[in-house]
């Protein structure tokens, strides 16, 4: 035994590089879980630096994590953590539950949680209480998964030291890995933080590189210079698949693509005729634009909420008709079509907004597709002054009611318009703590979105990556869903 001791140390010791090609561009803003607002990419980077009391993991998506438990008390008002002790952040401050408190009051993205909780209260250096006004059953999916940042821990000392934009240029965090450096629009480099509590990281060295081009991430995958490249086009994930030295890997399952028809609250619009949407639905070929866009791995969805989803109600998707479509617009009193304005495309799909355009084009409805950069498509459809139809995506993690929050209720951040009946099924569902009359009032609130055709639900995304030849575990779906690779203590390089 004493004699494989050494043996098994020099086994844990991380070692070596692996570089990952990125579809976008890295924001410093993704640095800071305070920052995290509705958007899953953020967790590509806090996955590596920091750390959660409750988090998504490998066959547990409320895993604990910097909190090794918790109780709710018998009238669900109060949860309290326990910590675990002796943590100490990247920069050597010890982790307490003053962190904890801190961070939960500087995340910007949590409106909801804020709403929801009266009172944070450290109990003792181990010990943090969430004290609500009233019983919350989505408490633990907002605070415990990646709904928010919120449950993301900062060191507060740090941060009142550096200030929010100076933590953003050298975060510090509780992670399997810690910063090193970042170039802007180049890349970011981070190093194994080897007293990990969870597990010593394998790998000493994670690079992201932004590399916005599909055939310049295969290229460097091909030449050795990236060993996972993210979100290939299907030309480049043909090619990995017919190359021996490169595997291809799917990856998602959480982002739902989805068309909402923008204009479809304003009477004047023929959106707001629920047969003109019915027939923008029976347009699309759902099952050729997975195939276009994906491989054929995207599965057509009859709603935006996962079937994964806790309360998702399962809903066929619309057939392919355009027969049915040109009959529906005949109907709505528009035989030779109508012009609908422009096509929304969220960067970088642009392909599938202009299969889409096409689509719609074979039956009379008549777009222009508008592209734009990422950061100003999210400012127009959030500034709730877009027109035309949007091709939308949600990766709100979570349940069913956190899927549609930002969508379904007339205040969602996202929601254009809405529906006084739903609007009261869903304050009622918020606060309904018998699971059985939760779920009865978040299926019919998916069952009437989908008889007024709220929106257009095309595919649950899942996309297609490259892996290269050093790669033991690029760990994609091991937290599933979750289409990044993660937890990164658990990727490996081959051993030489």
């Amino acid at each position: 035994m004493l004699l494989a001791a050494p043996t098994l140390h020099a086994q844990t010791k991380p070692e070596g590089e692996m570089r990952w090609a990125l579809y976008v561009t890295l924001s410093p803003v993704w640095f800071d879980p305070g920052e995290v607002a509705g958007q899953l990419t953020p967790f590509w980077v806090l996955y590596a630096l920091h750390d959660a009391l409750v988090k998504p993991m490998p066959g547990n998506l409320l895993a604990p994590s910097l909190a090794e438990s918790w109780t709710v008390s018998p009238d669900q008002r109060v949860y309290e953590f326990r910590l675990r002790e002796g943590l100490k952040f990247h920069n050597g401050d010890p982790f307490t539950a003053d962190d904890v408190k801190f961070s939960f009051h500087r995340a910007k993205g949590s409106k909801v949680l804020h709403d929801k909780v009266k009172d944070v209260v450290v109990a003792s250096p181990s010990r943090v209480r969430f004290v609500l006004h009233e019983p919350w059953p989505d408490f633990m999916t907002y605070y415990g998964s990646i709904v928010s940042g919120a449950g993301w821990v900062v060191p507060k000392k740090y941060v009142e030291r550096v200030g929010d934009d100076g933590f953003k240029r050298a975060p510090v965090g509780l992670g399997p890995y810690k910063f090193v450096s970042h170039t802007p629009g180049v890349e970011l480099v981070m190093e194994a933080n080897e007293g990990y509590w969870r597990k010593v990281p394998s790998v000493k060295r994670l690079v992201f590189k932004s590399v916005p081009e599909s055939t310049t991430r295969l290229a460097m995958l091909k030449r050795g210079e990236v060993d996972i490249a993210y979100l290939l086009d299907v030309p480049q994930a043909q090619e990995v698949k017919r190359d021996p030295n490169l595997r291809l890997a799917f990856s998602g399952g959480i982002a739902i693509w989805y068309l909402d028809f923008l204009e479809q609250w304003d009477p004047k619009s023929p959106w707001n005729d629920r047969r003109v949407r019915l027939a923008a639905n029976y347009a699309i070929d759902r099952q050729a634009l997975s195939e276009a866009e994906t491989l054929g791995a995207s599965k057509p969805a009859g709603n935006h909420v996962p079937r994964s989803f806790e309360f998702a109600l399962p809903i066929e998707p619309y057939s392919y008709d355009p027969a049915k479509a040109r009959q529906l617009l005949a109907e709505a009193g528009y035989p030779n079509g109508f012009d609908a304005g422009e096509l929304h495309q969220l960067p970088p799909y642009f392909s599938l907004g202009e299969a889409i355009v096409s689509y719609f084009q074979a039956v009379g409805i008549r777009l222009k597709m508008r592209p734009m950069e990422r950061g100003a498509y999210f400012a127009l459809i959030t500034s709730k002054k877009a027109k035309g139809v949007c091709v939308c995506t949600s990766s709100l993690y979570g349940n069913a009611a956190s899927r549609m929050s930002e969508v379904i209720p007339s205040d969602g951040a996202y929601a254009y318009g809405g529906y006084p009946d739903i609007d009261a099924l869903f304050k009622q569902q918020a606060v309904e703590t018998d699971h059985k009359k939760r779920e009865a009032q978040l299926h019919q609130i998916q069952r009437l979105v989908y008889e007024r055709v709220r929106y257009g639900p095309i595919f649950e995304y899942m996309w297609p990556s490259g892996i290269g030849p050093r790669v033991a575990e690029p760990a994609l779906m091991l937290i599933n869903p979750y289409p990044w690779s993660a937890p990164l203590e658990e990727v490996r390089l081959k051993r030489p």
